[in-house]
């Protein structure tokens, strides 16, 4: 199973790393994307190894990032700085969703 996660405030970073971590430990695949002060979770150093680890793939909306002040800067390669569409290919790709 895919699970998209749209993380759209600051408020709950324990609850999306206990859920990603344990999706994958059931053998699933995250999709996490970040947008409105969702964003400022980027400067987390604990949300953003979610991005290393293998099965997860996550972006934010760079537009949301720059009207929130968001740090952007040195972030893993692998979090990719998008737009709305990323959020709309999560969507499309993942079998179950969750807002956090």
């Amino acid at each position: 199973m895919k699970l998209g996660i749209l993380v759209n405030t600051d408020k709950h970073l324990e609850h999306i790393t206990g859920i990603t971590k344990s999706a994958l430990k059931k053998g699933h695949e995250v999709t996490i994307f970040a947008m409105d002060t969702g964003t400022l979770l980027l400067a987390s150093p604990e949300f953003t190894s979610l991005s290393e680890l293998e099965g997860v793939h996550m972006s934010y909306c760079s537009h949301n990032a720059e009207k929130y002040g968001a740090k952007t800067e040195g972030l893993p390669e692998a979090i990719v700085g998008g737009s709305q569409y990323n959020n709309a290919q999560m969507m499309h790709n993942v079998d179950k969703m969750i807002v956090l």
